[in-house]
């Protein structure tokens, strides 16, 4: 397996064509050096025209850092691979700098992620109304209500809670970036769920130990996973509608 994947981790990307890219990091237990300590595995998943999942990608990292996660982007470049339409992150900051450098790239900040932030970021009593006030925005009917809804959040939070407001501008419209495609799909692209799950699949199989004795061991029971069908990505929502919206998007002329 170990001989699989270091095959399967340079192979050319030159004929994989992902519409959509999911990006995240899975977090392994590993001994090192007499310690057990947490290594950033950092996931590239993909969709392709047709709406199918496939795993792109597997770099082990220091940490979830600028460089690491530009180091990643680099490699899928310098592998070959396309320019896809949109990336969906968690929004860590490593992350979010080093998509600097696919500036043509819409991006999707998960509003999972950023919906845990904002409570964090407000009083514990004012997290119902919080939640109610930003599902407004993330389940709107269409693009032009979120925005409204965004912007009424932001001026109403402002005031009551400062740090709210900060959390809420620091993803921007980048929250609403889903909007922009088929409303089939909405479910799919406005989270990093996809890859949320290949971490829980990962931790419910390694439960019972208690850490890996390298970071290879740990990256090669992950690629495992889906090498050997264990774990099957499902085909994104409203895949059906994604072909005709390519076209439209001109995206694969472009790429």
């Amino acid at each position: 397996m170990k001989a699989h994947f270091l095959t399967w981790q340079q192979r050319p990307l030159t004929d994989g064509r992902y519409a959509v890219v999911f990006l995240n990091a899975v977090y392994s237990r590993v001994r090192l050096a007499g310690r057990v300590i947490s290594v950033p595995i950092l996931a590239a998943l993909g969709v392709t025209e047709n709406g199918q999942k496939q795993l792109v990608s597997l770099p082990l990292a220091a940490a979830e850092a600028t460089a690491s996660w530009g180091g990643m982007l680099t490699d899928l470049q310098r592998r070959g691979l396309p320019t896809t339409l949109l990336v969906i992150s968690d929004g860590h900051a490593g992350l979010t700098k080093a998509l600097e450098a696919w500036p043509t790239v819409q991006v999707q900040r998960c509003t999972t992620h950023k919906g845990r932030n904002l409570e964090d970021a407000g009083p514990v009593d004012a997290r119902p109304e919080l939640r109610r006030d930003y599902h407004r925005i993330i389940y709107a009917a269409d693009g032009l209500a979120a925005r409204a809804a965004y912007e009424a959040c932001l001026k109403k939070w402002a005031p009551l809670c400062a740090p709210v407001a900060r959390s809420l501008e620091e993803a921007g419209l980048d929250l609403l970036t889903f909007y922009r495609f088929p409303k089939a799909m909405w479910k799919s692209l406005r989270t990093t769920n996809a890859l949320e799950h290949l971490n829980r699949e990962f931790r419910r199989r390694t439960k019972s130990q208690a850490s890996f004795s390298t970071e290879a061991s740990a990256l090669t029971v992950l690629f495992g996973l889906v090498a050997v069908g264990q774990m099957v990505f499902r085909t994104i929502d409203g895949h059906p509608e994604l072909a005709a919206f390519l076209v439209k998007e001109q995206w694969s002329h472009a790429a």
